[in-house]
């Protein structure tokens, strides 16, 4: 039995050793050095992981695994330190202004509020305006899953509700610079700044219901009481001023579209447990269905059923009445 525990032990040491190993190459191989160096930095750290980890499998020989255990972690602080985000770079149109806000007493001013006017996907005017909600007015936060490929994983929107029938849109994206694509494993490795876009629904919604190909989109009317709505939003607008100040990275487990939800509601919410559906976020909405915080009157499969809004919004079209337009009909809430 101690020889079986023994192994295991040595096959988990190993497959650590092997992760670190790998992240470490990734790190070195994304990091701001030039291409061709980046690559044979990684490539020779790599090689060392693998000497130095093959030379701890043989008895008495365990000190080479220490090694490397430093060399990993002399890899990790130069990254951790010496790479800082910026907002001063050549950014894609859609993502170049960054939007801010002023608070006095329930009145909100927020800037740059994003409004694009688009043709297609990629062929698009931006357009920027300001406006001012009044809080006592906040009557809804919605939101909105966004599903490109697998199942297991979305992009989530917070859409805030005003009486006057503004819809106020968060989505916490990647900053990307001109000729750059998403890739989610460039996410781990400071490649993206972290933004959020605030926007109207014409856009946010419209580019993924109306433009793209292949993303399905639900909506989802939250169970919430309005004061916990309000604080949510003033807290939201606390990150997006400080983002302003202080550029953040993007980073694909801790700082992503869901966990940043959780970060601005959790202080606010009685019941912030976590659940694996925060990081597998694809089944969110089954974990707010089982909270509470979605419209139990109808079965979760039927409920997510007539959250499909792609359709709709195809058939809506661009008018000045789409955010309440696509909310007719849908359980929870009103539009």
């Amino acid at each position: 039995m101690a020889k079986i525990v023994k192994m295991f032990g040595l096959a988990a040491a190993v497959l650590a050793l092997a992760l670190m190993g790998g992240l470490g190459t990734l790190a070195i191989y994304y990091s701001p050095l030039p291409d061709a160096l980046g690559a044979i930095a990684g490539g020779l750290f790599a090689l060392a992981a693998l000497v130095l980890i093959g030379a701890g499998l043989r008895k008495g020989k365990r000190r080479a695994w220490g090694v490397f255990v430093l060399l990993f972690a002399l890899v990790f602080t130069a990254w951790w330190l010496l790479i800082p985000p910026s907002n001063n770079r050549n950014w894609q149109p859609d993502v170049a202004v960054l939007p801010w806000a002023e608070v006095s007493g329930d009145r909100v001013t927020v800037h740059n509020i994003r409004n694009c006017d688009y043709r297609t996907e990629t062929d698009f005017t931006v357009r920027h305006y300001d406006r001012e909600f009044d809080l006592q007015k906040l009557k809804s936060v919605d939101l909105f899953l966004i599903y490109w490929g697998s199942p297991h994983i979305a992009h989530t929107m917070l859409s805030f509700g005003f009486a006057d029938g503004n819809y106020l849109c968060f989505s916490v994206e990647t900053r990307k610079e001109i000729g750059e694509d998403y890739s989610a494993v460039k996410g781990f490795f400071k490649q993206f700044e972290l933004t959020y876009v605030i926007a109207d629904e014409h856009d946010l919604v419209r580019l993924r219901t109306n433009f793209r190909k292949g993303e399905d989109v639900y909506l989802y009317r939250l169970n919430v009481p309005m004061d916990f709505a309000r604080k949510v939003f003033l807290d939201y607008l606390r990150e997006v001023n400080n983002l302003k100040d202080r550029p953040e990275w993007y980073r694909a487990i801790g700082s992503n579209c869901t966990t940043t939800i959780r970060r601005h509601t959790a202080p606010f919410n009685p019941d912030a447990r976590f659940d694996w559906r925060i990081i597998v976020n694809g089944y969110a909405d089954e974990m707010l269905y089982e909270r509470g915080m979605l419209n139990r009157s109808l079965p979760f499969a039927e409920l997510k059923k007539q959250s499909l809004i792609n359709k709709r919004a195809q058939r809506i079209g661009n008018v000045p009445e789409f955010s309440q337009l696509i909310r007719v009909g849908l359980s929870g809430g009103t539009p």
